[in-house]
This record gives C-alpha cells, sequence and structure tokens, in this order.
C-alpha cells in the first residue's frame, strides 16, 4: 500500500513550530560548556586547556562563565589556542577579560588574530595551499607560502601585548619549560600556520613532557611530542550524524584525539561559537575546556557541576 505524504502546507506549518524550538536549543548549547577529561601518560596533573574564545560583546559573560570555571578546576596550567578576537575589533579593551585567570596561561595566536582566513572563501584558500604548497614535515617545514601579505602583523602585535599585559604570555615560535607538579612541561607555541607566520623553534632534547600549541590542526607536522593541541574547527559547530561519523573514522578531523606518526593530537571545539545571523549556535558539539590528567580534587569538582 502506497503512503502519502503531507500536504506541503502542513510540511510547511511543521517547520515553522519546529524552528524556533531547534534554534533555541542550539542557542542554549552553545552556551553549555563540557568538562572533557583527557588521560596521557607522562603529562602533569591539571592542565586545561581551551581554545577559540572569540571575545565579543556578545559573549564576553559566556567568556567569564568559561574563565570562572577554569578557576573552580584549580589548574596547575592553562594553554590557550589561539582567536582571541573576530578580527573586526577596533581595540582590545574585552581582552582585560584574562585577568581573572587564576593559574600561569600561555596561548598562541590564530587566523582571526591575523585576519587571515576570516570567512568561507578565504578560509577554503588557506585549505588549499597548505596542501598544495606547504611543507608540513618536521625537517622541511615551511608556511612561508601563505605569507602574502594579505596578514594584519600590526594588528596580531597589539593583541599580543594587549594579552601580556592582561596575564596571558603569548608564544609566537617560542618555547618555555614550566614547572607543574615537581615535573617539567616544554610548551612549544608556534605562531599561527594560515597567516605563514608558523616557525617551529630548535627544541633542546629533554625528558620533558612536550606539548605543542598550535591553531590550526591541518599545519601540524610529525614533530617530538608527547602531545599536539589544537583548534580552529570548532568541531565543526554543526555536528550531524553523517558529519560525525567521518570525524570518528578519521576521515575529516574536526574534534577529538587523532594520531599522526605515534604523536597525539587533541583537536578542540573550543569554548565560544561563529554566529548565525547574530546568534550563536551549535548542534551536537558543546563548547569545551579540556582538563589533563586530572587530580581527585577536579574531579570532585566535575562531579559537583554535573
Amino acid at each position: 500500500m502506497t503512503q502519502k505524504m503531507p500536504p506541503p502546507k502542513y510540511l510547511a506549518l511543521f517547520m515553522l513550530i519546529m524552528l524556533p524550538t531547534m534554534t533555541g536549543y542550539m542557542a542554549w548549547e552553545a552556551r553549555t560548556v563540557d568538562v572533557t577529561v583527557l588521560e596521557i601518560d607522562g603529562a602533569p596533573e591539571g592542565i586545561v586547556y581551551i581554545t577559540d574564545p572569540h571575545v565579543k560583546a556578545s559573549n564576553i559573560d559566556h567568556v567569564r562563565e568559561v574563565i570562572g570555571e577554569v578557576n573552580r578546576l584549580n589548574p596547575s596550567l592553562v594553554l590557550i589556542g589561539g582567536d582571541f578576537t573576530t578580527g573586526d575589533e577596533s581595540d582590545f579593551a574585552s581582552q582585560s577579560v584574562w585577568r581573572s585567570l587564576n593559574a600561569p596561561a600561555y596561548a598562541v595566536l590564530g587566523n582571526h588574530d591575523y585576519r587571515v582566513g576570516t570567512d568561507g572563501p578565504s578560509g577554503l584558500e588557506r585549505v588549499l595551499a597548505v596542501r598544495a604548497s606547504a611543507d608540513v614535515t618536521a625537517t622541511g617545514y615551511d608556511l612561508s607560502a601563505l605569507k602574502d601579505g594579505s596578514a594584519d602583523t600590526v594588528f596580531a602585535d597589539e593583541l599580543a601585548a594587549v594579552l601580556e599585559e592582561n596575564g596571558v604570555h603569548v608564544l609566537r615560535n617560542d618555547y618555555v619549560r614550566v614547572p607543574v607538579g615537581g615535573k617539567e612541561v616544554v610548551v612549544v607555541g608556534l605562531d599561527d600556520g594560515w597567516a605563514g607566520m608558523a616557525d617551529p623553534p630548535d627544541i633542546p632534547a629533554s625528558d620533558a613532557f612536550t606539548v605543542y600549541l598550535i591553531h590550526e590542526p591541518s599545519c601540524r607536522a610529525d614533530w617530538d611530542a608527547d602531545l599536539i593541541l589544537a583548534g580552529h574547527t570548532h568541531g565543526g559547530q554543526f555536528l550531524f550524524p553523517v558529519i560525525e561519523q567521518l570525524n570518528d573514522h578519521g576521515a575529516i578531523e574536526l574534534a577529538g584525539m587523532f594520531e599522526t606518526n605515534g604523536t597525539p593530537t587533541y583537536i578542540s571545539r573550543g569554548v565560544c561559537s561563529a554566529s548565525v545571523a547574530g546568534v550563536d549556535l551549535r548542534f551536537n558539539c558543546r563548547p569545551e575546556i579540556v582538563l589533563i590528567n586530572p587530580t581527585e580534587e577536579q574531579l570532585r569538582a566535575i562531579g559537583g557541576s554535573s
């Protein structure tokens, strides 16, 4: 027996009813932050990683809430993966929000912080440029082909200075040795790849746990690292089932843990969202705070927030 489809007018009515509900749910999800726990062999306890805050007037309360949750976890170290801005700013007054972080913080800049690849067409150009003309091997790493003069280095320099004033130490092709819980962590921070500014520093050999902090995951290489942390993708932001399956099987890399030549790379979903018609929306892809090797105290704090 042939089943009749509902008349188009009923389908349209159904869509009109469901659209506000769905939009409301996606707006709620964009403001609901998960704490994702990573157990990484050899890493010190209690490191927090966040990325892609894109601080602006419409989300600054959300960023404050994220920072409040980070502080509640009492981290040993905070790492931030770039895209502090939207790229549309006339000043960086909103970046004073980072003063309230209660732990040592190290960061890199992202493509929005250089005002490059910030829309669909220009972003696609950068993706293709990395694939076609960049060397992302550890021995010959070279992204100079992306250095085409479009990066706003003045904007990035001014932002980096403001972040330093507000307690966030910006690593631009540099590294730092940080004592964490009786261990030493080497944090290597690469400047933005899409801006053509990434130039990995030479790292002296050591037994310290080594983390590479980058923005675009496609710009990573087979470095001698214990962990690579990246962002940029927002986890896809709208992680519909087919896209989620492609990500889970490694056909695309939007969110989660991936392994490159034995080096684990974690791509974070970020803490803020790109706007659709002025509203931050997500689906099946909540913002996240990443917590590495949590202490018992932190596990209790997570349990208390659920």
